[in-house]
């Protein structure tokens, strides 16, 4: 584990194990610890808890393909990439999904767009522009 992080976020998922894959690739975030209940992801300026959901309400949930998002929260996680097409790539491979490029814009020096994870979490990913 780093000494320190900066900041940190977590997320209750239903398949830990798919969540924290896709945005420990999508985001670069190493997975430094793996248990049963949750998974850390942790770069030198971000922390990521990927928690597992208790079976008795995962087992009422059900995610759809592609997952329907979650957009109702009053909280919007937000990760800087090298590149937006390239996270797009990503996201698709892992089964998220980015907007489309018609829906991004510009934001303080950056490209932004929405997003959601496998689970239909909502997100949000820049690219710096300089």
């Amino acid at each position: 584990m780093q000494d320190q992080f900066i900041a940190g976020a977590v997320i209750y998922a239903k398949d830990i194990g798919r969540v924290s894959q896709f945005y420990s690739e999508l985001a670069g975030l190493p997975i430094l610890q793996q248990e049963p209940d949750h998974v850390l992801l942790e770069s030198t300026k971000f922390q990521l808890v990927v928690v597992a959901i208790a079976p008795a309400i995962a087992d009422q949930i059900v995610i759809s393909s592609p997952p329907e998002r979650r957009e109702n929260t009053a909280i919007k996680l937000c990760f800087a990439v090298q590149s937006l097409a390239t996270a797009r790539e990503v996201a698709m491979r892992l089964g998220g999904e980015l907007n489309s490029p018609e829906r991004e814009w510009e934001f303080q020096g950056y490209k932004v767009c929405d997003a959601h994870d496998p689970e239909g979490n909502v997100f949000q990913v820049r690219a710096s522009m300089l």
